[in-house]
């Protein structure tokens, strides 16, 4: 009964499955909710970006498409049933299509729509009301179209819009309450339109606004403050690129929330005095590129916290000495490409938060003018505080292409028909008669670099130029300005006045100076008593021009060098210690320059020697006094000198290295041919061998006719000789074989038979004999 009911599925199983079959074809084909050119791979996420489509396809189950994909087609326009079915939809991007019509209700069902990017396509206007039912909207982009016009009604309804971009569009004007629909609207961008009138309420209702960019335009003036009034929440306002050529006084009076206002690339010839009023908050300025050739002296007052000003690429000639005062946290000033020659050493005195001065690009005078500037920058370097500022000299022509901070203030001269105001006389007050000099004329005594080449004959008496050190160096001369009484008597001990024509120019130490010894205070500032007499030095920088020289090579070795150097006469303040030096050396072509420093230890002599060098290796050293535990900010170049080090064996003569890697390379090369030829030759006695040892093997006769078939047996080996047993079993070398055999080897190949196994083929013979 078992084999029959099997018997019975296994027939009925083939009509079943057929059965199934047919039921799947009957059953309606199921439509796909992806279009056939999108991509539905991301969940909630229709992506039909750059397919080639012309209009927006259809899908068959939408209600779960947050985002909606359909930039980089040729959409030309959206019907009224494009987005219908919707609902649910967030974010719509139709960016980079040929849109030139919207229907009024295109976006009619999307109520929770968030983000809509209509932006470069080729739209001629906003019909008002089509933005209407998006009241959840909060970006949209209409940036890059062809709008020409915009009313109140374009934004109604879009109550909720915190970013709009309009852009690269055609807008002309702006006019009345354009944006009032707008009242949560943070970042408005207006720029690259050809917009060149703005009426007083262009930006009525929006208090809430942060940022506005109308950089681009064509304003040709700015001159109501209405017009700006109701921002009061404004942090950027961007004006550049415009054609401005007047701003009226008062016109930001309204922005007391503005951090950054750019005017730059604009047409503006002159600032009225109250130009910046009621900008208390503003941070950063620029009004580079525009054609200003002077600014007012209270221009800048207001701006009580600006950080960054940018004045580079105008035509300004001079500046007033109070013209930054007002800045006391000024960090970044830029006077680049101006028409500037001389500034005031005052002009900067009280930025003391600067951190950045861009002065190149201007035909600078390098006259005692500058004599102010240079100290004020040498005290900033030496401090720290300040990055480099380069400027370079175009007047008189024998400084020309120069910098400032390398130039000796002896050579700082007075101009053609000007007088310095630094005094080049000595005071009436105190004729060299009474011992005493000014305590300028005293610097040009001590420091006059006239006499750092020898060349300097002229005293202070007869109106030689004089140099003065940097500010900091001077605070300290003040600060021991005043004389210690001499014991017994009630006036001041005068100081010296003998003249020092060779004290810095000389290679050899200077006599001691004549005349009583200098001044000190007892209460601070105690200077050495051994240095008594020498010039005084707070300044590392001064210090590294003046007193620091002859950096020589002393010994080179493979792997050590020494260097010594000579320091002039001079003396430091007690609270500042006495000057150390500091080596910097480093490998020519290294990346990163002086990456290794050697400190050396006070009261050291000049002098060192540094170890653990590679041999046969160019090195460049420098040397730097380090006063008060502070560097010259200014790499000191002018005490470095190069070397290098002695390769291995410490001999000048010894075996060339390049001939000796030549020499290396051509016998490893003949090694390597001989070895590869070998190789070759090897090969090609293999390939012969084996041709002459599978050479055929001769059949002289298949068959006997002189004997019976049943003769089967053979002599020619051992092996076989037990099958003919007529035969005596070989015992010659030679083979001598006869007609009987059926088949004919080689001779050679059975010569070699031993005599150890002849019984063994005897035994066999008499086993299988006939």
């Amino acid at each position: 009964m078992e084999a029959p009911r099997r018997l019975g599925l296994m027939l009925l199983l083939p009509w079943v499955v057929c059965g199934c079959f047919s039921l799947l074809l009957l059953l309606p084909p199921v439509k796909s909710m992806c279009p056939e050119p999108c991509d539905c791979q991301l969940q909630q996420h229709l992506l039909c970006t750059n397919r080639g489509l012309r209009a927006v396809p259809k899908t068959a189950d939408p209600q779960g498409i947050l985002t909606y994909s359909l930039g980089g087609n040729f959409i030309a326009n959206i019907s009224a049933f494009d987005f219908h079915r919707l609902a649910g939809l967030q974010r719509l991007d139709l960016q980079y299509n040929r849109i030139r019509w919207l229907h009024p209700k295109a976006f009619e069902r999307l109520a929770l729509l968030e983000e809509l990017y209509l932006g470069n396509n080729q739209l001629v206007a906003l019909a008002p009301g089509t933005l209407r039912p998006l009241a959840k909207l909060r970006i949209l982009y209409v940036n890059a179209n062809e709008i020409g016009r915009l009313s109140t009604a374009s934004f109604t309804g879009l109550g909720s819009l915190v970013k709009l971009r309009l852009d690269g569009n055609a807008l002309a004007s702006l006019g009345e309450a354009t944006f009032s629909g707008l009242p949560n609207l943070l970042y408005l961008h207006l720029e690259s339109n050809h917009i060149r009138w703005l009426s007083r309420g262009a930006f009525a209702g929006l208090a809430k606004l942060r940022f506005l960019d109308l950089s681009g335009n064509q304003q040709s003036s700015l001159r109501h403050p209405e017009i700006f009034g109701p921002l009061r929440s404004l942090s950027t306002l961007l004006l550049a690129g415009n054609s401005l050529q007047q701003l009226g006084g008062g016109l930001f009076q309204h922005l007391p929330s503005l951090a950054k206002l750019s005017l730059s690339s604009n047409r503006l010839t002159q600032l009225a005095p109250d130009a910046f009023a009621g900008l208390g908050a503003l941070k950063e300025l620029r009004l580079d590129g525009n054609l200003l050739s002077h600014l007012p002296a209270t221009l800048l007052e207001p701006l009580r916290s600006l950080e960054a000003l940018d004045l580079s690429r105008n035509v300004l000639a001079a500046l007033h000495p109070a013209t930054f005062g007002p800045l006391p946290k000024l960090r970044e000033l830029s006077l680049r490409d101006n028409a500037l020659a001389v500034l005031p050493g005052e002009l900067f005195t009280s930025s003391l938060a600067l951190q950045r001065l861009e002065l190149d690009g201007n035909a600078w005078s390098c006259d005692c003018r500058l004599r102010g500037l240079k100290r004020w920058l040498g005290t900033r370097h030496s401090q720290g505080r300040l990055l480099t500022v380069f400027v370079q000299c175009r007047l008189p022509p024998a400084l020309s292409g120069k910098y400032l901070d390398y130039l000796q203030d002896a050579q700082l001269l007075p101009p053609d028909g000007a007088d310095c105001h630094s005094g080049t006389s000595p005071s009436p007050s105190l004729p060299p008669a009474t011992g005493q000099w000014p305590r300028e004329q005293q610097w040009q005594l001590i420091l006059a670099p006239e006499g750092f080449g020898g060349n300097s004959s002229r005293s202070p008496a007869q109106g030689g130029p004089r140099s003065l050190p940097s500010a900091s160096t001077m605070r300290l001369l003040d600060a021991q300005e005043g004389l210690a009484p001499a014991r017994g008597s009630g006036r001041a001990e005068p100081t010296p006045t003998a003249s020092l024509p060779d004290l810095l120019g000389s290679s050899r130490p200077p006599p001691p100076l004549a005349g009583p010894a200098w001044p000190r205070r007892a209460r601070k500032h105690h200077l050495s008593p051994s240095a008594a007499g020498a010039p005084l030095v707070s300044d590392a920088c001064d210090f590294n021009k003046l007193f620091l020289c002859n950096l020589s090579v002393e010994a080179v070795g493979t792997s050590s060098v020494t260097v010594r150097w000579w320091v002039r006469p001079h003396r430091s303040p007690r609270l500042l210690g006495p000057v150390r030096f500091r080596l910097l050396f480093d490998r020519f072509g290294a990346a990163v320059k002086f990456q290794r420093f050697v400190y050396l230890a006070e009261r050291s002599e000049p002098a060192a020697t540094l170890r653990e060098l590679r041999p046969d290796t160019p090195y460049l050293v420098c040397v730097e006094g380090v006063l008060g535990g502070r560097v010259c900010p200014v790499a000191p170049r002018d005490h470095c000198v190069g070397l290098v080090t002695l390769p291995n064996g410490g001999a000048v003569g010894g075996p060339d290295h390049q001939l000796l890697t030549l020499v290396l390379l051509a016998v490893n090369a003949l090694l390597l041919f001989v070895a590869l030829a070998a190789w070759v030759s090897r090969l090609v006695r293999r390939k012969m061998q084996g041709r002459r040892q599978a050479a055929p093997v001769h059949v002289r006769q298949m068959y006997s006719t002189r004997r019976p078939l049943r003769s089967m047996g053979t002599g020619v080996s051992a092996d076989f000789s037990g099958f003919q047993s007529h035969r005596p079993p070989r015992s010659a070398v030679a083979c001598a074989l006869s007609e009987t055999d059926l088949i004919e080897f080689p001779c050679e190949r059975f010569a070699d038979s031993s005599s150890a196994r002849r019984g063994e083929d005897h035994l066999l013979q008499q086993r299988f004999a006939d």
